[in-house]
This record gives structure tokens, sequence and C-alpha cells, in this order.
């Protein structure tokens, strides 16, 4: 909200340039976000916190924080007092204008008339309104929002010659109800609050006055009002309407329902000096519930143990009562709360007043007396672990709730026994408690691979997720996919577990024929191409090939993996040995084998391994081709075979000899044929 620096001095009379003070109140208040020159006067832009809307979106409110401020710095200075003295004349308002209020978000409405002369206003309220970015209208709508800037609280006021029936009525809007602001805009109703004569709604409630009871230049009396909304209901309206403005700001940000009187008076007061204002007697005030202060106990001792600073049992009071709580007693202090500070309702919120105004900056830090080391959760440790892994490897990580649908147990060919049941599911999506984390991942994927601004640009689409199953029993699992545009979907997922699990520190790692347990309750393996991931003999997980049928057509192929987490987390380590580079270099060979559909890959690694031995550092398979061209059940495997010494640099002659032996090993074979 902006502020006028100028307004603010005349409040208090205080000696310091813009600057400065946006420093002070930046440091134990709000922060300054701007301070600009505007003509004669300077904008300070403050960014009120929410919950300080009842007391510090009006300037009286931040020239109470100001002396707060200056005086906890022994500077005296004082607040000028709120003037609402004006003269009654002999007429009524009770007489003149009925109030009767048919919604509880209404918790209080005050009405004054008020005999005018419509004119324009002074410079001194012109100036203040534009420095605050307002535009003058003329006196009496003026002076309202000027005393709203002031104050806090908003105000408006009806021509009382235009209201028909003589009666202001509070209500929610009818079906069908339609109303013109003051800009001449036209707004549709719908179940809004509005304030209504017999004929229909003449303001929004808490927004905008209508254009119907407007003031203008023939308006002679008018019905001066102030009200106290619901937060709640101002706030649908204006999301409803799409309507927000300086009044609407306030209450939806909740205000003191006892500034109406004062809010009443004080433009009443003004409105005697700058319209001829002639006021009514009394005010008509529909107050039902009124809000009363409240008290709460301070410790002085918790407030020192809390802060943990040695602030005096005078500067608790003194920061206090500076800041309008009246404070009582002595060792145990009773503090009455205001009621414009909505925000104070626990002995906490007082210590926060007196630690802010004595200056956090003014608090040294101290090292904690008690121990903040905790003992390591290896099951966090080791999450953490594989995601940065995965992360690192172009996953992007899911979360999926806990449950499936009973599609998707359909499509699994999942049988009542395999399946825990929840007893009231909130959706039919969630019926039953998962059995694996694939499902999810496979909707993950095919969710993604269709959405309309998404276009596979990659080789894959990848997804990960740790979370518990309810199988045969509740377990840990990580789970992974891979949607490939290409033929090499499963050797990417074994790529990525071999990683992971080398990365991990584990060892003696093998791939085994897919052999489904009797009690495996999830069917998603395209058998020829899936396997159980070993490590020794002990089973971990699978990885393979998603059967096509439960994938989309955009996807080429689908493969996945799950692993037992639990299993994982107690073979990983986290200490690995280090191995060096070798100094030597690297060279490489080709080698393409011509061999049945039912040979697996890992069998020809085998063997090349068993003739290479330790100077064969790695192998790759870079190609599958199945093609027409080749003799029907059979494929073609071509590898890369990185051939390294540790010890010195391999002559040509050697590796063409070592590939030689490694050729007639795998022709040992009638059935497999290398390419040459």
């Amino acid at each position: 909200m902006k502020y006028s620096y100028n307004w603010l001095k005349d409040l208090i009379g205080f000696d310091l340039e813009p600057e400065k003070l946006a420093t002070l109140l930046t440091e134990y208040s709000f922060e300054v976000e701007e301070v600009v020159e505007r003509d004669s006067d300077v904008i300070l832009d403050i960014d009120i916190l929410p919950n300080r809307a009842s007391d510090c979106l009006s300037h009286r409110g931040i020239a109470r924080e100001i002396v707060t401020i200056l005086r906890n710095q022994n500077k005296e200075v004082e607040l000028e007092e709120l003037d609402t003295e004006f003269n009654s004349h002999d007429f009524k308002s009770e007489s003149l204008i009925e109030v009767e209020v048919k919604s509880d978000e209404c918790s209080r409405y005050s009405a004054k008339v008020v005999k005018v002369e419509v004119g324009e206003s002074p410079d001194w309220v012109k100036q203040r309104l534009r420095a605050c970015g307002l535009q003058p209208i003329n006196n009496i709508v003026d002076v309202a929002n000027y005393v709203m800037l002031e104050t806090g609280q908003p105000l408006h006021a009806f021509d009382l010659d235009k209201i028909k029936g003589e009666k202001l009525i509070v209500r929610q809007s009818k079906g069908g109800e339609e109303i013109t602001t003051l800009d001449d805009e036209t707004y549709e109703l719908d179940k809004d609050l509005v304030i209504a004569d017999k004929e229909g709604p003449v303001a929004i409630a808490g927004i905008k006055g209508g254009a119907k009871a407007r003031v203008d230049k023939d308006t002679d009396k008018i019905v001066l009002e102030a009200a106290n909304f619901d937060p709640i209901s101002v706030r649908k309206t204006t999301r409803n309407l799409k309507l927000r403005t300086d009044a609407s700001w306030r209450f939806e940000n909740e205000i003191d329902s006892n500034l109406t009187e004062k809010g009443v008076e004080r433009t009443t007061a003004l409105l005697e000096n700058v319209a001829e204002g002639k006021a009514s007697s009394d005010m008509v005030d529909y107050y039902p519930e009124p809000r009363t202060s409240h008290n709460l106990q301070l410790n002085p001792d918790y407030v020192r143990e809390l802060l943990g600073v040695d602030v005096s049992d005078n500067e608790i009071i003194e920061t206090l009562e500076s800041l309008s709580f009246k404070v009582s007693g002595d060792e145990e202090l009773e503090v009455e709360i205001p009621t414009f500070r909505l925000d104070v309702n626990r002995q906490e919120d007082l210590i926060e007043e007196v630690g802010r105004i004595y200056g956090y900056q003014n608090i040294e830090p101290e090292f904690s007396s008690v121990s903040m080391v905790a003992e390591r959760n290896d099951k966090v440790f080791w999450k953490l672990e594989v995601k940065d892994i995965l992360r690192n490897s172009n996953f992007f990580e899911a979360y999926n709730y806990s449950f499936i649908s009973e599609e998707q147990a359909q499509n699994y060919n999942l049988s009542n026994e395999q399946l825990t049941e929840v007893a009231n599911p909130v959706s039919r999506n969630f019926k039953y408690l998962r059995p694996s984390l694939i499902p999810n991942l496979i909707k993950n994927t095919n969710k993604n691979s269709q959405l309309p601004e998404h276009e596979i640009t990659e080789d894959e689409i990848n997804f990960f997720e740790i979370g518990q199953v309810f199988a045969d029993e509740e377990k840990t699992m990580l789970g992974g996919t891979i949607a490939s545009l290409s033929d090499s979907a499963f050797y990417e997922v074994k790529g990525v577990v071999s990683k992971l699990l080398e990365s991990l520190g584990i060892s003696d790692v093998w791939y085994d024929d897919y052999e489904a347990d009797p009690d495996e309750s999830i069917e998603v393996w395209n058998k020829a191409k899936s396997a159980e991931i070993k490590v020794d003999e002990e089973e971990i997980g699978y990885l393979g090939l998603i059967s096509p049928e439960l994938f989309k057509d955009d996807i080429n192929e689908l493969a996945a993996f799950e692993i037992n987490f639990d299993k994982l987390q107690k073979l990983a380590i986290e200490e690995q040995e280090y191995q060096p580079i070798s100094r030597y270099p690297s060279a490489v060979r080709d080698l393409a084998v011509l061999v049945p559909q039912s040979v697996k890959v890992a069998d020809l690694m085998n063997k090349i391994n068993s003739v290479g031995g330790s100077l064969v550092r790695d192998i790759d398979l870079f190609d599958i081709y199945q093609g027409d061209e080749l003799p029907t059940g059979k494929k073609n495997l071509a590898f890369h075979i990185i051939y390294q010494s540790e010890e010195k640099t391999l002559e040509a002659e050697e590796i063409d000899k070592l590939q030689e032996e490694i050729i007639n090993t795998l022709e040992e074979n009638p059935e497999w044929e290398v390419r040459k």
C-alpha cells in the first residue's frame, strides 16, 4: 500500500528523512518496497502483512508503529489524536433512514444522515488522495476515501433522496439481479452480499457503490455508512465478479468492527469543515454482538527465555503500551489486547511484538547447548542416493497414490485373492491397494505421451518411484519405466539397472531367466524379453519389456524394472573401493554374430569374457537385427569389444590374435555364425 510521507510526518512530527524512515520500518515492522518522490511529497510503498491488515492498512496504523520504534530509540514523539468533534443538529437519522440486516455476513452496520453542500475538495485533501493513488471526485466522496486511508475503515455515501422506501437492506442478491456501479459497469449478481433499497441493489457490500444512489452536484442529504463484512464473503464476490477495490482489499483481510463508529464520526467532523455538513444527533447502528477486548497473561521471564535477550520488565511494558496494549501487574503481567489487533491471541504473539521492536538484528546468535546431531536414518539416506542416481540418468520422479482402480486390476489380470480392497474408497479409482508400482508408472507414461502440448522428441520418457506396495505383505519397492521410440528399450533399462547397482557398490549382479513366482501378483512382462535381477543367488527384482497391450500406440517399446528396496538397502555399500583409470590406451573391435532367436545376449558375453579375460575391459551390445533378410528364426547381435591392459599398451597383433580366439570359441557352437 502507498503511504504519504508528509501525512505521516503531520501525524507524528518526527524528524527523519524518507530513506531513514523506510529503513526503520523495514527493520522493525514491514518491508518498504519503494520510496518515490511525487510532486511535493514522498511516497512509501509498504508491504503490509495480511495478519496486520486490521490495524496497518491505514496511515494512523503505520504512524503508531513509527512512534513505538522511535520511542524505543529514546526519541520522544506522540501520535496526534484523531479529531472526531462535530456539532449535532436537531434531526434524527432513525427518522429518515431504516437499516435492516438479513445476513450474518454483516457483523455491524453504522449509518448517519448528514446535510451537505457538494462541491470541490480543498487542495490538501486532493493532494493526499493523489499521493496514495486515488483520484478526487467531489468533497463528499473524497472525504470518505480520505478517512479510509487515515483509519483503515472503508465508508460510502448514498444520496438519501435516491434511496427508495427510506430503507437500506443488507441481504443476499436474488437470482437475475444486476447492478450498475459508480464507474458505469454492469455486473450480474449470484448470491452476492448487497446493500439494497426496496427496488434493488444500491451497492455491492464491501466492494463498490452503485450508480443509482450516487452523490452528485444536486445532492443535499447523504446517508454516510460504515460497515463490517465477512472476509470470506467479500473474497468470494471479488472473485466471482472479478472486481477488487481498496475497500474490498481491507475487508478481505478482516478489520476491526469497532472502527465503523470512529470512521463515521471522523468523516462527519471533516464534512462539517469541507462540505458545510450538518449532522444528525444520532446514528443508526446495527451491532448485535459487539467485539470486546480480551486479556492475556505474560510472564517477563518467559519473554527473556524465548527471545534469548535480557530485556527488562520496563522495556517490555513500555513497548506494549506504545503499541496500544494496556498492561497491569508486576511479576505476571496482565495485557489487554485492543480489538484492532486481531492477530494477537496468545502469549507468544506478545513476545513477538517485544522481539521485533527490540530488533531481531540486535539479538546475538548463539550455538545451541543441545546436540543437534541425530542418528542417521539409513532408509532415508539410500532413498536420496537412489533418487540422485536416477535423476542423473534422465529419470523424472513420480508421486502416485497407493491405490489402483478396478479397471487396472482387470488389465493386469489380478484376482481378488491377490488384491487388498479398501473398505471405504474415496473414489472408484482408489478401490484397491496397489500390489506393484508398475501399473501407475505405466499410467504416467501413457498420459504424458498423449498430452496435447507434448511432443516426444527424445528417445524415451523415463519415470521412477519409490513407495509402498501391498501384495503378500507391505514392502517398499523401487520401480521405473523407459518409453522408447526405438527397439532398444530392454537394453536401455538393463543398462540403467546395472549402472544403479554398480553406483550403490553392489557386485555379483546377474540376470536370470524370468520365472513368475506362484504368488507373483501382477502380469506385465513380455516373457520373451524379461529377466530376474539377482545378486549372488538372491532375487531382488525384475526387469523387461512391458506387454504391448498395456501401453499406447505412439510408444514403440516400454520397458520397466521393479526392485525390492529393502533388499537393495541392505546390499548397498557406502564406501567403494577406488579403481584407478588405466594409463594405457584402449582399443575397440566390432563383432557380429548370427544366432537363433532363443539365444540370450548374456550367453555370448560370457563366452567372450571367458576367452578375453582381464584384457576385455567392457562389452557393449550396440545393435540387434531381426530383419526378413536373415534366415528364419535367426537374429544378428553386434558388439563393441573394448580391449585394455593395466600393465602395458596392447599391440595390434595381440588384439587381433585375441579377437581370433574369441571368434573360434563362438563358432564351436554349430548354430552360431560370426559374420565376416
